[in-house]
């Protein structure tokens, strides 16, 4: 038995502890087969120790996804093999002389290939389709395992090539900025584990990127995921740190989306002075900002946005007649391709009606908010914004026939 130096190295190249990579490895698991792993960070002790020498085909197949390598070229060697028969094929002579120091058949290693401004170009135009698919459908799994996908097949190019500093760290952002969309996702299905384990990857190439803007991107998903999980001290902390980075210092359209997000925490926490204050400086810096090009993630952040986010914040804070306001205001705006934004924006608006006594208006509005769903969307957000419209609905005891009839309707949609 002797220890897994290859994984060991592969671990420490991503900054996985052993920990951060069971829960990655479980959210792999998670997204192939639509239950959660089991792995634990004994698990992946055993994997080091070399106690485990050969995973099972599921671990397998979720290494491979995470690293972008073979099982073999991660140190694991399958049941009935030899360290010296894997040495004779040299298709796994390269990993076994690296794990053990061997330098007699380096020129064994294959050609490495040098990629360019074309490579990251060509994953950038993949790239912008998930995340057009991604605004279309929301949380939905293809999205969100085709972000994996693409983002594992940088990390393999990363890993098997060789870069200049200015192509590496452009594919480094680019790997962290396809991760989030699957984490947004996540976020969207309400998928809490699946959103930690893409998390950590995001936070992993962000940080090698050395990107500003990367980095506020991984900033702005650890919020949202902090305020849907109810800890609204890490969602403040989480935008703070983003109205810190160079990125909302220097364009105004980031440190709205910042104080947009602090307006949020904040008013979840009862703070209704500091989130009015941050709702101003939100819709203040918007309007300095310029119109110019910007990386494609945060295009959605359009007035019709700041119209819906604001709206939130209203909401938060009991004033209903406010947040219908701006929620009519962000329906006029929302462009045409966010239609996962425009269902949960209708979804809002139900709620806003319902909190007030609307209550035809409101399953009106609830029933467009459903019907505005792609079939394939997996908007558990949605979904359960309308879930709530149907409690307050519930309620008001209403016997109504055209009432009584949404709520039974409604109820198929959870």
């Amino acid at each position: 038995m002797s220890e897994n130096r290859v994984l060991a190295e592969a671990m420490h190249e991503l900054g996985f502890s052993q920990a951060g990579l069971a829960r990655r490895l479980n959210s792999e698991s998670e997204a192939l087969t639509g239950r959660e792993g089991c792995l634990t960070d004994r698990d992946v002790r055993r994997y080091l120790e070399g106690k485990t020498r050969w995973p099972h085909a599921r671990q397998r197949l979720c290494l491979e996804r995470v690293f972008g390598r073979r099982a073999t070229d991660l140190g694991f060697i399958p049941r009935g093999k030899t360290v010296q028969a894997l040495l004779e094929d040299p298709v796994h002579r390269r990993t076994f002389i690296k794990s053990t120091g061997g330098t007699a058949l380096a020129a064994a290693t294959p050609a490495i290939t040098r990629l360019g401004m074309s490579d990251v170009d060509w994953f950038h135009r993949e790239y912008v389709q998930i995340l057009d698919d991604g605004w279309r459908v929301g949380g939905a799994h293809p999205v969100e395992n085709a972000a994996v996908e693409l983002s594992t097949r940088i990390q393999a190019a990363l890993a098997s090539g060789t870069a200049s500093p200015r192509v590496r760290q452009k594919l480094y952002s680019l790997a962290s900025d396809v991760i989030n969309i699957a984490a947004f996702a996540a976020i969207d299905a309400k998928a809490r584990t699946r959103t930690l384990g893409h998390l950590d990857r995001a936070v992993t190439f962000a940080g090698l990127s050395g990107d500003s803007e990367t980095q506020y991107h991984v900033w702005n998903n650890l919020g949202m995921a902090a305020n849907q999980r109810g800890d609204l001290v890490e969602a403040a902390a989480a935008a703070d740190a983003m109205k810190a980075l160079r990125i909302a210092r220097r364009d105004p359209v980031y440190a709205s989306l910042a104080h947009m997000r602090s307006a949020s925490a904040l008013a979840r926490s009862h703070q209704r002075s500091d989130a009015l204050k941050a709702l101003a400086a939100a819709e203040k810096s918007f309007s300095r900002g310029l119109d110019q090009e910007r990386p494609a993630w945060i295009g959605f952040y359009d007035q019709g946005e700041v119209d819906g986010l604001s709206a939130i914040v209203w909401l938060s804070l009991g004033q209903f007649s406010k947040a219908e306001y701006f929620l009519h205001r962000a329906m006029s705006g929302i462009r045409p391709e966010l239609v996962r934004n425009r269902a949960l924006t209708l979804a809002d608006l139900a709620v806003s009606q319902a909190s007030q006594g609307e209550l035809e208006l409101a399953c009106a509005t609830g029933q467009r908010a459903y019907e505005t769903l792609e079939p394939e969307s997996g908007s558990k957000r949605t979904t359960d914004t309308l879930e709530k419209v149907r409690n307050l609905v519930v309620a008001t005891g209403s016997a109504a026939p055209e009432i009584t009839s949404w709520i039974e309707r409604s109820r198929q949609w959870s």
